[in-house]
Order: C-alpha cells, then structure tokens, then sequence
C-alpha cells in the first residue's frame, strides 16, 4: 500500500513525536539524517525543535508521509532560501523513510512528492540536497534525477578516521 503525502500538515504532539521517533529509528538504522547511533528521541529533539522554529517562521514546510495505520512513516523538509538573488531554488532536508517501509518504493514517492510541492511554490525552479558520501545514496538521488553539482571532500566527520564527502546535488525542476 502507498503512503499518503501531506505538505504543511496540522503540527501537534502526535505528529511532533512520530517525526522525533521516526529521525530515531532511522539514525539508529544507519540513516545519514544528521545523526550517527546511537541516539535516542531526546538527542533529535533539539534538531527537530530547529526545524519547527523555522516552520513557524515561515522559513521552511514540512511533507509527511503517513502509512496505512497513519503513523509518520516518511518527511522531508523542503527549506525556502530567503537570500533575495537564491529564492528561485530550495533546500531538501532530512529525507527520511522508516527502516520497517524501505524497499518499497516509498523513498521515490517521496522525493516525487518533495518535487511536486516544490513545483506548486510559485517560481520556483531547482531543488537542491546534500548528502554524505559513502552510503550510497547520491546514487538513489541520481535515480530520482537529480545530479550531482558539488563535492566537499571529508567535510562531514562521522568519527575519528571516518570524514566522509558532503556530495551537493540539483534536480531542476523544468
């Protein structure tokens, strides 16, 4: 069964806490979201608390996936630039399936959705993301067509001895 995609849903506790156990499951899986495991809900809270802060500003929109229960079973954040020469192109943030939904096809239909919000922001033209190297997933976003466009050697330092790529990638949305 697909997931249902909502932009900009209702913030309550439920969705607050669904996306701090979601960002939970998946750093802990190995996900690349910002985190290395083990973590737990209170090491996300207060990345999460961030990105609320700037959706109430104004300054970034949320996507949620829900399963077929309607728990959070995937988000993505979609930031808007607010530099007056870059507000043509957005960042994608903490893209995220839960571990239990991947394999089926839900990280594709997010990034399909993610795309189709952005298409709905008036002017708007590119989405950008970075991702880490070494997980393989530059080449998942390469298959939902985005490009690569930047790399930063050993920017990202997951653990002494361990620097990996942060890879900057663009999918035009023309």
């Amino acid at each position: 069964m697909a997931l249902t995609f909502e932009l900009d849903p209702k913030f309550d506790r439920t969705l607050r806490d669904g996306i701090a156990e979601l960002w939970t499951d998946v750093s802990n899986a190995g996900g690349a979201v910002g985190f290395v495991p083990p973590v737990t809900a209170d090491d996300v809270r207060p990345e999460l608390v961030s990105h609320l802060v700037a959706m109430a500003e104004g300054r970034t929109r949320l996507l949620v996936g829900y399963d077929e229960e309607g728990a959070v079973a995937a988000t993505a954040f979609l930031a808007l630039n607010t530099h007056r020469l870059m507000t043509h192109w957005l960042w994608l943030y903490t893209v995220m399936v839960h571990p239990r939904h991947q394999g089926k096809g839900y990280g594709r239909d997010l990034m399909d959705a993610a795309a189709q919000a952005a298409r709905g922001m008036e002017g708007m033209e590119a989405i950008r993301l970075t991702c880490r190297g070494g997980t393989g997933v530059d080449r998942f976003y390469t298959s939902c067509g985005y490009k690569e466009v930047g790399r930063v050697p050993d920017a990202i330092r997951v653990a002494d001895g361990d620097d990996r790529d942060d890879i900057i990638m663009l999918l035009p949305l023309g």
